[in-house]
């Protein structure tokens, strides 16, 4: 319903970028909403039943840009100077849904070289068959997501083990959800794991 275009997006690319990681940031289709998103979000958080029913038909679309942008970028990797079997996605909360979506539905020609899905919001995707020649998977979260959807990671991560892919997670006490590049109550979790899986 909203993008955190700065801190789930562009903060996080630059970081890379500092570490040498060639990043882009995918803008993808959101759910129709008024003037104020996060408080049209907030209220239906009260009627599940709506709120999965007005996400739940966004969510296609928000994968099917997903894979776009992955193929993309992967078809045009010469003119960047980047290699195109290196082409891995990452993203936060609805993104991770983006991110997750990209590990079961890809084509050859857009494969992922990783996803990161942090603090997902995994819904229908948690019990997805994941593709034989499937990317590795690395999520993080929060036990104390204020959203509620740790358990999402964890039935992502199951899922995957289950399925004898290559999936780590990491779960963390603290870090809430939104956390992304900024965080008051612990290291941002682009200051921890990430630092190891974002490689040039």
């Amino acid at each position: 319903m909203a993008l955190s275009i700065t801190s789930e997006g562009t903060d996080v690319a630059k970081y890379l970028a500092a570490k040498g990681v060639t990043a882009f940031v995918l803008k993808y289709r959101l759910a129709h909403t008024g003037e104020d998103a996060a408080q049209e979000f907030t209220n239906l958080l009260a009627d599940r039943q709506k709120f999965d029913e007005t996400v739940g038909k966004i969510i296609p679309l928000t994968i099917a840009d997903g894979l776009a942008a992955v193929t993309y970028v992967r078809k045009h990797a010469s003119e960047w100077k980047i290699s195109p079997d290196r082409v891995g996605i990452i993203g936060f909360s609805a993104g991770g849904t983006v991110a997750a979506g990209v590990a079961f539905r890809y084509a050859q020609d857009g494969k992922p070289a990783f996803v990161a899905p942090i603090y997902v919001a995994a819904g229908p995707l948690k019990d997805s068959t994941v593709p034989a020649d499937a990317p590795p998977m690395f999520i993080v979260a929060a036990t104390d997501d204020n959203l509620g959807l740790a358990p999402d990671s964890i039935a992502l991560y199951e899922n995957g083990a289950k399925q004898k892919k290559s999936v780590e997670l990491h779960m963390y006490a603290k870090g809430g959800h939104g956390s992304a590049c900024t965080s008051t109550t612990s290291p941002p979790i682009t200051d921890r794991p990430l630092r190891r899986m974002a490689r040039p």
